[in-house]
């Protein structure tokens, strides 16, 4: 629905770690909802820092330090907080790998088969992210504005919801939500002029917009839902298809279904992608957009930097 762009990098890379802008009757018969997550209280950002976490730059402790992430996720003993943490620092390994590629096979050798097979899918999604991204890192931050998500638990519930009435699988819409605005924190209008956090340029809200607010996560989960099923999201063998009309480039594509198939396959991946923060790389480095950023216009990064007290 909207079209790449380097600033939108990974809202990641998409999100990596960076992100980035078309009806089908009857209505299936709704599938089952699955679990919903516990309610998590949204981890504090205060720790973070201005760049975000630091990971080594060796193979082998760099495969320790993801070794360990998936570990702490995957346990559902571990508070919110930690998973939250844990899930950064792998964020921060994986755009990392996604940027020097030439270090992703030997740190795949140091894990274990399934962390390596989730690291190998995330970081092949960040590349695809970045190939669609324009030019190079600049000097200036995005006028941009970072909001709280919705918590997990709430967001896991619109996207069952939407399932059951639209039929495109809860996973498929959170990897669009995460691409799209990193789930919601990227709070801002897209420059291909998208809207919403599910990235809808004006045209398309109004003919699959359900008449709701663009800006309403809920309304903007079920326009999508909408959009997708009318493109053939509600069948096995259309979720491509449907992609393809939401951003009309394979890479885009695949790397929806990349996150789409890591949550499937576990859904506290969900969890993990959920307290994945934006970063925006430049000349200065990699810099943390906060909960609370609101630029009305790029700024320097030195200049943002030199705000925070940071190293640049």
């Amino acid at each position: 629905m909207n079209g790449g762009r380097w600033g939108r990098r990974l809202a990641v890379v998409a999100a990596l770690v960076a992100a980035l802008a078309g009806c089908a009757d009857p209505t299936p018969t709704p599938p089952p909802a699955a679990p919903v997550p516990a309610a998590t209280p949204a981890p504090s950002t205060d720790a973070i820092g201005p760049h975000g976490p630091t990971v080594s730059s060796d193979p082998a402790a760099l495969a320790r330090e993801i070794d360990t992430a998936h570990a702490t996720i995957a346990d559902p003993a571990r508070p919110p907080r930690e998973v939250a943490a844990a899930a950064r620092t792998a964020q921060v390994a994986y755009e990392e790998l996604a940027f020097h590629p030439e270090r992703l096979a030997p740190v795949l050798a140091a894990l274990p088969p399934g962390p390596a097979d989730v690291t190998n899918r995330i970081v092949t999604a960040g590349r695809d992210l970045l190939a669609m991204a324009k030019g190079t890192p600049g000097d200036e931050l995005p006028a941009w504005r970072i909001a709280e998500p919705l918590p997990p638990d709430r967001l896991r519930a619109l996207y069952a919801e939407a399932e059951q009435r639209f039929g495109v699988p809860w996973h498929v819409l959170a990897a669009v939500n995460l691409v799209e605005s990193r789930m919601g924190r990227i709070a801002s209008h897209s420059e291909a002029g998208a809207r919403g956090p599910m990235q809808f340029m004006p045209s398309t809200w109004a003919s699959y917009g359900l008449g709701g607010d663009v800006y309403d996560p809920r309304d903007a989960i079920l326009g999508a839902a909408n959009y997708l099923q009318a493109n053939g999201a509600d069948t096995a063998t259309g979720v491509d298809r449907a992609l393809r009309r939401y951003n009309n480039d394979p890479r885009y594509v695949r790397a929806v279904r990349a996150y789409a198939d890591v949550m499937a396959s576990d859904e506290r991946a969900f969890l993990a992608f959920h307290a994945w923060e934006v970063y925006f790389r430049t000349t200065s480095g990699r810099v943390h957009l906060p909960v609370g950023y609101d630029e009305p216009r790029a700024i320097r990064a030195d200049e943002y930097l030199a705000r925070t007290g940071a190293p640049r």
